[in-house]
């Protein structure tokens, strides 16, 4: 279950199983700066949807990235992994298993 805590920074985040999901606009990462590895999604398209009368926009294309530390690599990232979905939760579920397996294998 996500909840929201205080964090070090200024501001309160999403925690999944200890690790904050941030959200800017039309990306969200996931993992912590100390990890290894961390998940980005962007979102690409979106659709609008009626829930209980009240509308909302959710993700319907999303392009994930798995990321690892990389001091040599161009913003201190190297891509692992990319590939893109419809819908935020596959992307995340797919993108979350594969970091979760490189972290075992490390």
């Amino acid at each position: 279950m996500a909840k929201v805590i205080r964090s070090t920074v200024d501001g309160k985040y999403l925690m999944f199983k200890g690790k904050p999901l941030v959200r800017q606009e039309q990306i969200i990462n996931y993992g912590s700066m100390k990890d290894e590895y961390i998940l980005q999604l962007m979102i690409l398209k979106d659709r609008e949807v009626e829930i209980g009368g009240v509308k909302s926009r959710i993700p319907s294309r999303v392009f994930a990235q798995v990321m690892k530390k990389d001091p040599t690599a161009q913003g201190g990232r190297k891509m692992v992994k990319q590939f893109d979905k419809t819908g935020l939760h596959d992307a995340f579920v797919i993108g979350y298993n594969y970091m979760q397996t490189l972290q075992k294998k490390a």
